[in-house]
C-alpha cells in the first residue's frame, strides 16, 4: 500500500517529496508546506501523519482505532494513520485529499492559485 500512498501524494499539483529529517519520514511538500509525513515499516506497520482540521481530527480518532493523534506532530491538528489495512485505501486517500486542501487554502491567493492552474 505504501507506493499507492506515495504516488497519490505526489500526484497532486504541486506536491514534492524530500527527506529533510534524514532517511525517515518520506516529507510530502506543497510550496514548502509539509501536509502529509510518511514513516515506512516501523515495527509491523508503516504511518502517515497527515493534517486534519480538529473537530474532523476527533472524529476519525473515535471511529477508527488505528488513527491517533499526530506522531511528533501538534496533536491538535494532526492524525497518524496506522496502515495496517484496516481503512481502506480510498479512506486513507480522502484523508491525504483534506490534508492536501488544508495546507493549499492557507498558501496566498496568487500562489494557490498558480498551483491549482487558475490563472
Amino acid at each position: 500500500m505504501n507506493n499507492n500512498i506515495i504516488e497519490y501524494c505526489l500526484k497532486k499539483n504541486g506536491a514534492t517529496k524530500s527527506y529533510p529529517f534524514g532517511p525517515e519520514p518520506i516529507v510530502i511538500k506543497i510550496a514548502g508546506k509539509m501536509f502529509a509525513l510518511i514513516f515506512e515499516n516501523k515495527g509491523d506497520y508503516s504511518y502517515i501523519n497527515l493534517k486534519c482540521d480538529p473537530m474532523i481530527a476527533e472524529n476519525l480518532r473515535e471511529q477508527h482505532e488505528n488513527v491517533c493523534p499526530g506522531y511528533h506532530m501538534n496533536k491538535k491538528h494532526w492524525n497518524t494513520i496506522t496502515m495496517d489495512d484496516s481503512l481502506q485505501e480510498s479512506d486513507i486517500f480522502a484523508m491525504i485529499d483534506h490534508s492536501y486542501d488544508l495546507v493549499v487554502n492557507k498558501l496566498p491567493r496568487k500562489l494557490r492559485e498558480s498551483i491549482l492552474g487558475m490563472n
